[in-house]
């Protein structure tokens, strides 16, 4: 019998850089395993990238996934947003596995990646300094972009800076 070919293609310039635009959304879907039952779950987080283009997150010890993540780090990002018109899923779209490291309050790096933050989610100063939230970089272990019908690419963390 033969093999079909793998459809998804090597990143290639357009490629990376339109995964690079997905990457500047201020949201994204993360997926990550509950604990109890290893099943999969799902929860819309703020995001951003940190000065090295890590992505990163804000995360209350209150929501599920920041358990889960000190659990397991394994996690998932999909990002990408469908258009006022046309199929959702024609839209391009970002899917970053990834490992959650969670930034420890001592951290030196912390006041750098608080002011970060902050500049790019204003909001977020109501609540970033209460004790039970964490800076989270999501540390990416591979990538799938879908840039529309008939375009998927297989991207390397070093594809993504």
């Amino acid at each position: 019998m033969a093999t079909r070919p793998d459809p998804v293609l090597p990143a290639d310039d357009a490629a990376r850089a339109l995964s690079r635009d997905l990457l500047a959304a201020t949201h994204a879907a993360l997926s990550y395993l509950e604990p109890e039952t290893a099943l999969p779950a799902i929860s819309r987080i703020a995001f951003g990238l940190d000065p090295a283009g890590v992505p990163m997150t804000l995360i209350s010890a209150l929501a599920p996934h920041s358990a889960a993540l000190r659990a397991n780090p394994a996690c998932a990002l999909l990002l990408g947003e469908p258009g006022p018109k046309g199929d959702p899923l024609t839209h391009p779209r970002l899917m970053l596995q990834a490992r959650a490291q969670f930034i420890a309050p001592d951290d030196p790096n912390r006041p750098t990646l608080r002011d970060h933050w902050l500049a790019h989610h204003p909001k977020s100063k109501l609540y970033i300094d209460f004790a039970d939230f964490s800076l989270v970089r999501l540390h990416p272990v591979s990538a799938l972009l879908n840039g529309g019908f008939g375009r998927a690419f297989r991207l390397s963390p070093a594809d993504l800076t």
